[in-house]
């Protein structure tokens, strides 16, 4: 983790001067429209809990209080400036995604990344740049979010979340507990289903036996711990060779990445869906197709980006193994032993770079609701969910990233509770996690809310319409006074 220093120029405060003043051009941030509500405890009903602030999550906050709903609150665990994967668990220099990419702006030119990076160092600079430093991405969106003033309550974690009539109960890792009517799980890419842990018959996560000794990439890592050290990777995707390389930086004497497949994958087939076509039509195609598609995407896995090879290659100390799967792990108080297919390894410290699993039933926050919310296999054939069992257990979402009810009437709250975390990709593909699709899926979630608190109260929109008394023709002579009107003008 650094330290971030909020960059200072003159060509910063005239930009956040600009953009405040296209907001205010955009009307932003409407009145509040949504009617109020009391809870069973007395207090207001929370309109929108956000949970996580990292960029989707902010992005939706925003996206929120542009459509004038306004009762909302955003949640994040971490503290500030470390939202996200930024500045804690990623351990590569640049962005895989390319500079001219937008999102968190949704639309606002002032508040794109490159007016952000001109207003410090000129078109030149920006000309010049190759792609984006990972933490000046983090930098952004903290002014972006500072801009738009979404508040946003730190060092603040989901705990619980219950039914309550026809209301979520959630309680806060504070101890609050609070009445909500919408729910965005905007919480990372390990936010549906946490790291995902190899199988070995002689290992177990939950030994506290491993500590020190055998790391996820996806946890916090003390990497100058490692100087010295021979190391044992699992994995040779973007993850497993970002922190192979951030270990042999810090000193690490040796790191091996291992794999079962013969070679890295070779193109990166996510490239192939980012447009607008396939991000605002995934969602909308019939299961077979998204099945298809999905299925393919994920078997045939991502490249790391050239870069990250690049810069292992240059290392001393670093190999790939391919062909090499692991069969065991066993932990003791000098290191650990891996047996291979191919013989016996004995390593300093193992880094796990497995990435994350897609499984609600290991999500807790959402523990109760977890057994009636239709999975992906609830909607293929057995055969089919057996082929592709990962893929089987990703949530089948709606239009809207709501979760659904696997038996219609069982648990109609789901609908209330929108899964914008990578558990929504087979759904609706990458626009829960991944900048190219984050304007188009924020701004869908976004609209699915409005939609659902506007119908939920339409009875009250209604009245509150035949109500309103806001006579346009009192200026003039030809006023007529509401009780001397005739029908219903």
């Amino acid at each position: 983790m650094v330290a971030l220093v909020e960059p200072q120029s003159l060509g910063l405060d005239a930009l956040e001067e600009t953009a405040r003043h296209d907001l205010l051009r955009l009307n932003y941030p409407p009145a509040n429209w949504v009617p109020e509500r009391t809870g069973p405890n007395g207090k207001r009903v929370l309109d929108v809990l956000v949970v996580g602030a990292g960029m989707c999550g902010q992005t939706v906050g925003y996206g929120l209080l542009r459509e004038g709903i306004r009762n909302i609150r955003v949640i994040e665990r971490n503290g500030n400036g470390h939202e996200g994967p930024w500045n804690t668990t990623a351990r590569m220099p640049i962005l895989r995604s390319p500079k001219h990419l937008t999102g968190p702006d949704l639309g606002v030119p002032s508040l794109t990344f490159r007016a952000w990076y001109e207003a410090q160092h000129g078109r030149d600079g920006w000309e010049k740049l190759y792609k984006i430093d990972r933490l000046d991405w983090l930098r952004y969106l903290l002014w972006v979010r500072r801009v738009v003033d979404l508040q946003v309550e730190n060092d603040v974690g989901l705990q619980k979340v219950e039914p309550a009539g026809d209301l979520l109960k959630v309680t806060l890792s504070t101890g609050e507990t609070i009445h909500v009517r919408k729910l965005v799980m905007a919480n990372g890419r390990d936010g549906a289903g946490g790291f995902r842990w190899p199988s070995f018959p002689s290992f177990d996560p939950a030994d506290p036996k491993r500590a020190g000794r055998v790391f996820h990439t996806l946890e916090e890592i003390d990497f100058g711990k490692l100087v010295g050290k021979r190391i044992g990777v699992l994995g040779v995707l973007a993850t497993a060779i970002d922190n192979t390389c951030t270990a042999l930086e810090a000193g690490a004497r040796e790191a091996i990445c291992f794999a079962r497949r013969s070679h890295l994958p070779q193109v990166n087939k996510a490239k192939g869906v980012s447009f607008p076509g396939f991000q605002r039509g995934q969602g909308m195609l019939d299961d077979d197709w998204r099945w298809k598609i999905y299925t393919y995407m994920l078997a045939a896995g991502s490249p790391p980006p050239h870069e990250s090879v690049l810069r292992a290659q240059k290392l001393q100390g670093f190999s790939f193994r391919f062909g090499e799967p692991w069969l065991d792990l066993t932990t003791d108080t000098d290191g650990v032993t891996v047996k291979t297919t191919k013989g016996t390894e004995r390593f300093d410290v193992v880094l796990m770079g497995t990435g994350f699993d897609v499984d609600l039933a290991r999500v807790a926050e959402l523990a109760a609701f977890a057994p009636d919310t239709k999975l992906w296999s609830d909607v293929r054939t057995p055969e089919e969910a057996r082929a592709n069992a990962e893929a089987a257990r990703y949530p089948y979402v709606g239009r809207g990233f709501e979760l659904i009810e696997k038996e219609p009437g069982r648990a109609p709250l789901l609908a209330n509770i929108h899964l914008f975390n990578w558990g929504s990709i087979l759904s609706h593909g990458a626009l829960a996690g991944d900048i190219p699709g984050l304007f188009v899926g924020s701004t869908r979630v976004v609209q699915a809310i409005s939609h659902d608190l506007f119908t939920a109260d339409v009875a009250r929109h209604v009245q509150n319409m035949v109500e309103q008394e806001d006579p346009e023709l009192a200026p003039t002579n030809y006023f007529v006074a509401r009780e001397k009107r005739s029908g219903t003008l």
